[in-house]
């Protein structure tokens, strides 16, 4: 989105010292900026100030600071993170009404991606970058979006009750997704019952006149729909739901064909990303898209043309003929089940090994969902090697990539290997290993 200085500055009451620049967007990292950008150093671990000069170099044309202003364009206010919520606030304001947020406990942004995908068959359109669903990725998606942009997919994670809420403050969604309600970060929850009140909390915030798109394989998530005041609810899913993909099929890459049922009449889509359990979150990217009045030529070519953020079932040939599911952005116990499935479902008849990193964050229960992992893989006939995970109890157990690797051996046609674990794990080094190596 394109600013002035000044405006920003009148945004966020700040007082500008410099020339009055024209910005284009916004960025919290010096090393992840474009060039026009506006800097925002935020304060946290380490201080954001102390990077303003990379950012000016790496080609940043002005800064918010709370400190004395230095060369350049300084935007200078009290607090940084507070006039960056403030600045997300006023680039909504710019925006249309076709704002989506899209929570849940696994799945957001997959679905974020698809619709986004979906929304782009009709003009411009802003999305999360990767999982920037945060209090500072929630303002940055809302200024980064394309100055011309017709709609914006906002995807919003939580670490309490009160934080959908909050950022829903910020992006005042009129179309609100909930993807799931399960065993993710409930050691920061408490409860799934607590996990369902804060994604509620996108539903409860939507307008009058927005829409409420509801997994309708989730009683949890349905029965959110008795907690907005928008006057139109859909459900989606996989055989169930308002919109439904039916008759599922997958290729040798996993990608999944299915007829896509829907009140607007059915469609046949094929997916251009791997996962069975993609079809249901196609469905709820179709939903969103006919909330907003896409057709359905629309839809179905807007979801043959997705891609997914890195590290999210992304399957990968080996010059040897082996596949490599790199789905080690993230893990919980859904997440896992279903990598596990998707790796079962492979074609070929060799070895099928998951190298997996610890779940976290699971609280008190961790023990039983990483047994009951193991249990399922077992029943599967799929080995663990795990890493950093002893919970798994893992015959094959390490604590480095690198052991992993060489404990892998050769890869040859018809094996396959899933990679996934939570952030910590880094698993992604793994596929790098594994990349490299081919």
């Amino acid at each position: 989105m394109r600013f002035t200085a000044g405006e920003i500055a009148a945004a966020v009451a700040g007082v500008v010292h410099g020339p009055d620049v024209a910005i284009d967007g916004v960025a919290t990292d010096s090393r992840e900026l474009t060039a026009g950008s506006l800097f925002v150093p935020i304060v946290a671990a380490r201080d954001g100030h102390d990077f303003i000069a990379d950012a000016l170099a790496g080609g940043a044309i002005a800064y918010l600071t709370a400190r004395a202003p230095g060369p350049g364009t300084a935007i200078v206010v009290d607090d940084t993170m507070r006039a960056l919520t403030v600045l997300g606030r006023h680039a909504r304001d710019r925006l249309p009404d076709h704002v989506v947020g899209v929570t849940g406990s696994v799945g957001k942004t997959s679905v974020k991606d698809l619709i986004a995908a979906v929304l782009a068959q009709h003009g411009r359109v802003g999305a999360a970058h990767k999982s920037f669903n945060n209090e500072i990725g929630v303002p940055v998606t809302l200024a980064n979006s394309p100055h011309d942009a017709w709609a914006c997919v906002i995807e919003m994670g939580a670490r309490g009750i009160g934080h959908v809420a909050e950022l829903c403050a910020i992006a005042r969604p009129t179309v609100g997704v909930v993807t799931a309600v399960v065993a993710a970060h409930t050691e920061q929850f408490g409860s799934l019952d607590d996990v369902a009140r804060a994604k509620a909390e996108l539903v409860q915030s939507l307008p009058h006149d927005g829409t409420a798109v509801l997994n309708a394989n989730d009683a949890r998530v349905v029965a959110m729909a008795a907690h907005t005041t928008a006057h139109r609810v859909l459900t989606y899913g996989v055989e169930h739901g308002d919109v439904a993909a039916c008759d599922v099929h997958l290729d040798d890459r996993l990608r999944a064909s299915f007829v896509l049922r829907t009140p607007a009449g059915s469609t046949s889509v094929t997916l251009g990303v791997s996962g069975g359990h993609m079809a249901a979150n196609a469905a709820g990217a179709a939903a969103v898209a006919l909330a907003l009045g896409l057709t359905l030529d629309h839809i179905a070519a807007g979801l043959a043309a997705a891609r997914l953020s890195p590290q999210r079932m992304d399957v990968r040939a080996l010059p040897s003929g082996a596949l490599v599911i790199d789905d080690a952005y993230n893990a919980n116990p859904t997440s896992v089940i279903a990598a596990m499935r998707a790796l079962d479902a492979l074609p070929g008849a060799g070895r099928r090994i998951a190298v997996l990193g610890v779940m976290a964050e699971l609280g008190p229960d961790e023990a039983n969902h990483h047994r009951e992992i193991a249990v399922l893989a077992a029943d599967l006939g799929i080995e663990i090697i795990s890493v950093g995970a002893p919970l798994y109890e893992a015959r094959r157990a390490f604590e480095d990539v690198e052991s992993a690797r060489t404990a892998l051996g050769p890869l040859v046609a018809g094996d396959a290997v899933l990679v996934k674990g939570s952030r910590v794990a880094q698993l992604e080094r793994l596929v790098e290993l594994l990349l490299r190596d081919a």
